[in-house]
């Protein structure tokens, strides 16, 4: 089988990772042979012709949006703070719901004006998660490693488990596990129905050393699964994730300026190469025609 064979519709890019107009870079991802996208809110906002243009080249597309970010600094605010991020969530579920996308992922926050108090964060959650109900969203919440509270996974899990809603789970980022050095073995306590989603990255060197470098890192020189030195890892972190039963989808959360300065074919090339070896070497999901099946249900 050659390298550009095989089923990846379990991977999808993000479009974070291409320079360009959004129809440009919905046209190299499908390009590539992906049949889903991750998109951020001002991929549509930023459409000049407005952000219900931006949905109908989406719909368009024929691709699948694997899930709408990113709801910043959302929980443990008051006040006129509070309100004003309820107002900034309903948006974006309206703009989410429109792309008949079903997973919006907030991230912890990072603001000194958000109390640590583990009751008001998973009260906050709670109402998060209770307003995007009627519009049949999810909502994936990550641990930024540099969240002011919360800034590994496990401590996202605790107030997810605490929140107990059924539209409540688990956004997963290798980068922030990676750079945070959490053990691979604090995955045995996720239930992998409540993972909502996975986004998946390398970088260049073993160590980050300071928090300014890991905010660095992760917002201009991640790259894709295979390319970096953490591939090992990558590849014990998938298989784990498969072990405990994870069957949905992975997105390439691949923040990289050199990628903004290349083809954008080019850099959807590297996204299925990484796919293809996630996919094929690693969980071995190959099939023996493209697209000939899809193994997730």
């Amino acid at each position: 089988m050659s390298q550009f064979q095989g089923n990846i519709d379990n991977f999808g890019m993000d479009t974070i990772s291409l320079a360009g107009p959004l129809q440009a870079k919905l046209d190299a991802i499908r390009g590539a042979g992906f049949t889903q996208v991750m998109l951020l809110a001002r991929d549509l906002v930023g459409h000049p012709q407005g952000w219900e243009a931006a949905v109908q080249e989406v719909k368009d597309s024929g691709l699948r949006v694997t899930g709408f970010q990113v709801l910043r600094d959302f929980e443990g605010l008051s006040g006129h703070l509070h309100e004003y991020k309820i107002d900034i969530a309903k948006s974006m579920m309206e703009m989410c719901a429109a792309l008949d996308c079903r997973t919006m992922l907030a991230c912890s926050s990072t603001s000194t004006h958000a109390t640590g108090d583990t009751p008001a964060l998973v009260r906050d959650l709670r109402k998060l998660a209770m307003l995007a109900i009627p519009m049949n969203i999810r909502i994936a919440f990550e641990a930024l490693s540099w969240g002011r509270t919360i800034n590994e996974f496990p401590q996202a899990w605790d107030v997810i488990t605490q929140a107990d809603m059924p539209n409540l789970g688990l956004g997963f980022d290798s980068f922030h596990m990676f750079a945070t050095k959490t053990p691979l073995e604090e995955l045995e306590m996720l239930d992998p129905s409540k993972i909502f989603l996975v986004q998946l990255a390398d970088f260049m060197w073993n160590e980050i050393k300071t928090v300014e470098e890991r905010i660095s890192t992760a917002r201009t020189f991640r790259v894709f699964p295979g390319e970096g030195v953490h591939s090992e890892a990558l590849a014990a972190l998938v298989s784990k994730l498969h072990e405990l039963g994870y069957r949905g989808d992975y997105s390439f959360e691949v923040f990289n300026d050199d990628y903004q300065q290349m083809p954008l074919t080019a850099v959807a090339q590297r996204a299925k190469k990484a796919a293809l070896w996630l996919g094929e070497d690693v969980l071995r999901r190959s099939v023996p025609l493209p697209n000939a099946m899809r193994l997730k249900r």
